[in-house]
């Protein structure tokens, strides 16, 4: 039987959310990590189910999927010591992986991802020509049936104002080429979190996104 996301855990994340200090921390350590515990089952599970229909996915170890709650405060203005979610990168930057999966955990905030999420430069200019010379065969992913049961298409998060160096400015695609990530997102109520099928259901919608995470990792291929 899957895993299943404890209520324990989202409780954990509003109280730390409203603790958000290392004394408080530290006296409910024992919460965080029976929580961390709940996360790494589930997506170890993720994985064996997204392996469904992408076998790459295998190679990933769920504990080291998961990120760090710790956060890096030193060039920040928030100088809050933990995250208040749990994130696991599945892909998406992570070793080889140009594209992949991400799973966000966040009482009210909590979604699912794919794509290639803020890919290097080099990278981006590859996607971007991708794009531009294969334009059909893009355009019949994002407009897919399966991909647009679940996404109304992607992110627009960062876009740039003007077409990148090297691309037409005419170009039939250019309002593509100004992205700097190829994301796309489906939030989650948190009654979808704790459901005892959100394993199986989250790999459903992930498969939806994986004609778009093949696209963009053709060019490195």
């Amino acid at each position: 039987m899957a895993s299943v996301i404890s209520p324990d855990t989202l409780l954990f994340l509003k109280d730390l959310n409203q603790n958000n200090n290392r004394d408080w921390f530290t006296q409910n350590k024992e919460r965080y990590l029976a929580a961390k515990e709940n996360m790494v089952e589930f997506v170890d599970d993720l994985i064996q189910e997204i392996s469904g229909f992408d076998e790459a996915i295998l190679k990933l170890d769920a504990k080291k999927s998961l990120f760090r709650i710790y956060r890096d405060t030193r060039f920040s203005k928030d100088k809050t010591p933990y995250k208040t979610n749990f994130g696991a990168g599945l892909g998406m930057g992570k070793g080889a992986e140009i594209a992949g999966y991400y799973l966000h955990i966040e009482p009210g905030k909590s979604f699912l991802a794919g794509g290639a999420y803020q890919p290097e430069s080099g990278v981006l200019r590859e996607i971007r020509k991708e794009i531009s010379i294969n334009r059909n065969e893009f355009e019949a992913v994002i407009n897919g049936m399966e991909f647009s049961k679940y996404f109304s298409g992607l992110s627009q998060e960062d876009k740039l104002v003007r077409v990148p160096p090297g691309f037409e400015k005419d170009d039939p695609m250019a309002e593509f080429l100004k992205l700097k990530s190829y994301i796309a997102v489906y939030q989650l109520k948190d009654t979808e979190i704790l459901d005892k099928g959100a394993v199986a259901k989250f790999a459903g919608i992930f498969s939806s996104v994986k004609p778009l995470n093949d696209f963009l990792s053709a060019p490195f291929r």
